[in-house]
């Protein structure tokens, strides 16, 4: 996405080749079930996690709503539309199909579902998705109502519970607050009252040293298996990305 990018600024050729072959192999890594995973491809045999191998019941790398939209947004940045694309179709099915019914998506590789909605939208607003389609509309209507009274969001691992039953709200976080103002953006929700709230929890909650900080473990790899912890949200990623959706207003400025 970075070498397209260059590659349009430049109005230079030096990076079809790599660019024409990094798109051969996404889209030969797409499962048949229209999805993306990770590391690898058509491992839907769900019933290996329950071999005790190990404690944490995720022995597959199956494709995930937050890969297929990142994989989604790649080709729809490159050209590729539903209509002459099987891939981008077949992945922005597998979006529809896998949204849960209060409006969310599911996030492997972030914490979680504020995650998995932000890439999803981000993902259709790129594939030219309307903004008023039913799908949108749920997860925009989803993410208003778990706002924090503060301005922003959060969630934590208990999200991850096999068991889980619905959003449960936690501190916000400045990541979090990021990734839902990014996902109503995408939205086309850019002037919302909520999106304004959050852009001051952000602006109010920026240290003297310029970027922000998210307290806790809040980044998960898989259910079971924390990696890492999210601790510096770049100026960047605060603040750049919404100016570029707002001042733009197209459909790849959402990542």
């Amino acid at each position: 996405m970075a070498m397209d990018r260059t590659r349009r600024a430049s109005q230079g050729q030096q990076y079809d080749v790599a660019i024409a072959r990094g798109r051969e192999w996404i889209e030969g890594m797409q499962s048949r079930d229209g999805g993306w995973a990770a590391f690898d491809v058509n491992n839907l045999e769900y019933y290996l996690n329950n071999i005790p191998f190990s404690d944490h019941g995720a022995m597959l790398d199956p494709p995930t709503e937050d890969v297929t939209a990142r994989c989604c947004s790649m080709l729809a940045q490159l050209g590729a539309t539903a209509q002459n694309s099987e891939a981008l179709s077949a992945g922005v099915a597998y979006l529809r199909r896998t949204q849960l019914a209060e409006g969310s998506w599911y996030g492997r590789w972030g914490l979680n579902y504020i995650y998995g909605t932000w890439s999803v939208l981000c993902a259709l607003n790129a594939a030219g998705v309307d903004h008023q389609d039913p799908a949108i509309r749920k997860a925009v209507n989803w993410l208003l109502s778990i706002q924090n009274a503060d301005g922003g969001w959060g969630e934590d691992a208990t999200s991850y519970r096999l068991d889980y039953k619905g959003f449960e709200g936690a501190p916000t976080t400045a990541s979090q607050t990021a990734w839902a103002l990014l996902g109503l953006m995408a939205a086309g929700e850019v002037g919302h009252p909520a999106v304004a709230r959050g852009v001051e929890y952000l602006k109010a909650h920026r240290p003297k040293k310029g970027c922000g900080t998210s307290s806790g473990t809040r980044q998960q790899a898989f259910r079971g298996c924390f990696i890492y912890a999210i601790m510096v949200i770049r100026s960047s990623f605060r603040s750049g990305r919404w100016r570029g959706i707002e001042i733009s207003g197209t459909p790849t400025a959402g990542w």
